[in-house]
């Protein structure tokens, strides 16, 4: 059986390159690409494919919420997570969201495509490291003692907001980008900045660029 793909990344020389593996695989097609949410929601309404492929980092945009997005408007499409974020902080919440799959852009081509053929048969893909974490972490056997680890602790929201601290927002900027009140967004900075131990907000704002330009 055929499986229809379209591709969600905003970088068009990456989508390109990926729509050529894709399409060495016979039954699989690539018919359409999207940089940003609004090109991906048209897309999908007028393609209606059977895969979709989703960066998490579109720019200021966040692919969390569009897979969620996606999931209400077209829940029979599946989607694979292809992205540089580190899957330690990111695959679960994919998961979470509705992905059926998280694999980084840097693991082998045919990972890539095991990962694309694995989702696109109904199953859950995540790479062997990220399956022996979750055991331990379900198992409370972890030793995870990175800089970062406790980013894990923050909610989605809190992830997105520390992630546009991150790209260099600012509490007003950030406001009007989610919809969300300026007290709003100062109460979740507070929250993030206890979960993640800054003592100020310059503290948080050098982590989360150090987080953002690690990340993506």
């Amino acid at each position: 059986m055929s499986c229809n793909v379209i591709i969600i990344d905003d970088h068009p020389l990456f989508s390109r390159g990926l729509s050529q593996l894709i399409e060495t695989q016979r039954d699989y097609k690539v018919i359409g690409m999207a940089k940003n949410r609004n090109e991906a929601l048209t897309l999908l309404d007028n393609t209606k494919p059977d895969l979709a492929i989703v960066d998490l980092n579109l720019g200021q945009e966040d692919g969390l919420e569009l897979i969620k997005d996606i999931i209400v408007i077209h829940p029979q499409t599946k989607i694979l997570v292809l992205s540089m974020h580190d899957e330690r902080f990111y695959a679960e919440r994919a998961i979470k969201a509705g992905a059926k799959g998280y694999i980084m852009k840097e693991e082998a081509e045919s990972q890539v495509i095991n990962a694309i053929k694995t989702v696109n048969n109904g199953e859950i893909y995540l790479s062997e490291n990220e399956k022996a974490r979750i055991k331990e972490l379900s198992q409370g056997t972890t030793s995870d003692s990175g800089h970062f680890d406790s980013i894990s602790t923050l909610s989605d929201r809190q992830l997105q907001i520390f992630t546009l601290v991150g790209k260099g927002l600012g509490t007003v900027e950030i406001a009007k980008k989610l919809n969300l009140s300026i007290k709003t967004i100062d109460t979740h900075k507070e929250n993030i900045k206890a979960k993640l131990h800054c003592a100020s907000s310059a503290e948080l704002r050098q982590m989360a660029i150090e987080w953002t330009n690690k990340a993506v």
